[in-house]
């Protein structure tokens, strides 16, 4: 009997939860190193240590210990947190950082689904028995490396007997300049340009040798370059001129990136404001709104827990979403979830000072969950669990 079906197992949610609530994580990581010690063919113990490893920034460790966790074993499982069972969702997952995958041990928190996940890659495809399920729904997450593992599911899935959530060929659409290519004449959608190029072309723009009209509709600075296939705000830089990318250069070893126009997308007040907004069966559903003064915006640097100010605006735009943020934009949410395709995606956006959705990101991986603290974000509880309904809600609805 697989080692993942006999011993306890923690999973992701439940290490994410102890995390964000600051709690000491040293005597769970010395009891799981001590059973993976016991016991090398732990798998569980194994793959819950990677996850504390890489929560806890040792990132490329975590991602050694996920390598012996898979060679022990692919499989695990995740009880329904309501009894009784309703649904049993098969995920099929890809090994990965704590972004390969869509999130979806948060996703299920408090509902009746339980949970067995499957790890494939390019040498372990699809097993031909697999735990009995009543909707399969494909949880991994675009990158260069997931390629040719998406194409193959795809064959894979064509003629599964159960429903299927998330079908791979829609994914294989979320690379940024696939988004781009697809909602770029969106109706009520501002979609910048994005170029994916190669360092070549990039150092040729940096020493004058190519303009950057060659690469981007206009010449004009500023701009924003990341590496191609990097989430998180990781090597993401606003260019104002060409020595800002020699700059760069110098201290990015990439070998490709992605190059978009810079949109100023700050309100009246001076304040940008990013907008995390998940789509489940077509209907948009806001799971956070980050207000910073800078432009390169991300949850946890945004000073919320900080500000009782930021955190009232929150409170409100998600207690008004459905009648006014999701309606003025319902043209364009109609248009971003019709050309994705996906049953359920994530999109962080912003609003032009016209009026129009800005993307910056579509993705299937976003993180999506309810562990903040209850006393700094009581707002949060009934609106995730909004979310976290009508994702339990499309699944019942497919089988």
């Amino acid at each position: 009997m697989n080692a993942a079906t006999i011993t306890p197992f923690l999973g992701f949610a439940s290490l994410f939860r102890m995390a964000l609530a600051g709690e000491d994580l040293m005597p769970v990581r010395a009891e799981l190193i001590l059973r993976a010690q016991q016991d090398p063919s732990d798998a569980n113990a194994l793959w819950d240590l990677s996850m504390l490893l890489q929560l806890t920034g040792n990132h490329d460790l975590g991602l050694e210990v996920q390598s012996q966790a898979l060679h022990e074993g692919r499989h695990y499982h995740v009880p329904a947190s309501a009894e009784p069972t309703r649904v049993r969702l098969l995920a099929i997952m890809s090994p990965g950082d704590l972004m390969a995958n869509t999130p979806i041990e948060c996703l299920l928190d408090g509902t009746d689904v339980a949970l067995d996940m499957i790890y494939v890659d390019a040498t372990h495809p699809l097993p031909e028995t697999v735990p009995d399920h009543d909707v399969l729904m494909v949880c991994v997450g675009e990158n260069d490396d997931n390629r040719p593992v998406l194409d193959r599911l795809s064959d894979d899935l064509r003629e599964w007997p159960t429903p299927v959530v998330n079908f791979p060929e829609a994914i294989l659409v979320l690379s940024r300049d696939g988004v781009c290519a697809r909602l770029q004449d969106a109706p009520g959608v501002a979609m910048p340009v994005t170029a994916r190029i190669g360092r070549n072309v990039v150092e040729a723009v940096a020493d004058g040798r190519r303009t950057l009209a060659s690469v981007l509709p206009n010449d004009a600075f500023p701009i924003i370059i990341r590496p191609a296939n990097s989430h998180a705000g990781t090597g993401l830089q606003k260019m104002d001129g060409v020595e800002d990318l020699c700059a760069y250069l110098s201290i990015q070893p990439e070998t490709e990136f992605c190059l978009t126009p810079f949109v100023d997308y700050r309100g009246a007040d001076g304040l940008f404001r990013k907008y995390r907004v998940s789509l489940i069966d077509g209907r948009p559903f806001l799971s956070h709104l980050a207000i910073s003064a800078h432009w390169m915006i991300h949850y946890l640097n945004a000073g919320m827990a900080e500000s009782p100010e930021k955190r009232a605006e929150e409170a409100r735009v998600m207690a008004s979403f459905e009648h006014n943020f999701a309606r003025r934009h319902q043209d364009a949410f109609h248009a971003i979830g019709s050309r994705i395709g996906l049953d359920y995606f994530s999109v962080d956006c912003g609003e032009t000072p016209d009026g129009r959705l800005l993307i910056f990101e579509a993705d299937n991986s976003m993180v999506v969950h309810a562990m903040d603290p209850v006393d700094l974000y009581p707002y949060k509880v009934p609106q995730m669990r909004k979310v976290f309904t009508a994702f339990r809600d499309m699944l019942v609805s497919r089988m």
